[in-house]
């Protein structure tokens, strides 16, 4: 077995010292802070689905009132052949 190396017996001086002390609202600190943090997220996740469906909804509009599928017209007489 080699000997400990340095690193581990500084870890291990750390953790035999004395613990600093836990403020006791901490939990209920972190539950609120968790509950904010969720809220916003889901907050967040419904308007992007809410701004996915309007643009959805708008380029269906758009389409079809627009049809840009069709050939635009021609501005021009087509050439008179046969007569």
């Amino acid at each position: 077995m080699s000997p400990p190396d340095r690193k581990e017996a500084e870890v291990r001086r750390m953790l035999d010292g004395p613990h600093p002390l836990v403020p006791p609202d901490l939990a209920l600190r972190a539950a609120v802070r968790g509950r904010r943090l969720l809220a916003r997220r889901r907050a967040l996740s419904r308007a992007g689905w809410l701004l996915l469906f309007l643009a959805a909804l708008a380029l269906t509009v758009w389409a079809a009132t627009q049809q840009p599928w069709t050939p635009p017209p021609t501005h021009t007489t087509p050439p008179l052949e046969g007569w």
